[in-house]
């Protein structure tokens, strides 16, 4: 390599050793009472440790993990489609009596248009064919011969 392109080097520095230092021993301090219900004592236990010291307290309970809510057993989503069902099975019940009301309404009207119409039908009927204003014997004309003039026919 060339030398302008040596890389930089720090001077060495002297290395510094760092010693821990030692924390003073602990004193024990008595521990604080612990109100208990009345019935009802906690287990007390004692554990020796290695250097010979005894260390007493209540025993704590390992915690509890919740309880896993069962399983139902019928799905939300069957029981979702099954209330589906049932309240389509009602709308359709719906329309089915809402067109029949319908029907049943149509043909009343029907009938009271057939009704209405053979009644007017027979007024006018009874009124060409009656016998007032029409005399026994009768003109027959011949139309296509007439000549209208002044709204009067003549022959």
């Amino acid at each position: 390599m060339y030398p302008e392109h040596t890389p930089h080097v720090p001077a060495q520095r002297p290395v510094e050793v760092h010693q821990p230092t030692p924390l003073p021993p602990v004193v024990p301090v008595a521990a604080p009472v612990v109100p208990v219900q009345r019935g009802t004592v906690p287990a007390v236990a004692s554990i020796v440790l290695p250097d010979g010291r005894v260390v007493t307290g209540y025993a704590i309970n390992p915690a509890q993990p919740e309880p896993v809510a069962a399983k139902p057993a019928v799905s939300r989503t069957a029981v979702n489609v099954a209330l589906g069902g049932a309240g389509f099975l009602a709308v359709c019940g719906g329309l089915v009596l809402l067109t029949s009301f319908i029907a049943a309404l149509t043909a009343f009207i029907t009938q009271l248009i057939t009704l209405a119409a053979v009644i007017f039908g027979g007024w006018i009927a009874v009124q060409i064919f009656s016998a007032h204003g029409h005399r026994g014997g009768g003109t027959t004309v011949n139309i296509r011969k007439a000549v209208i003039k002044r709204n009067h026919f003549r022959r």
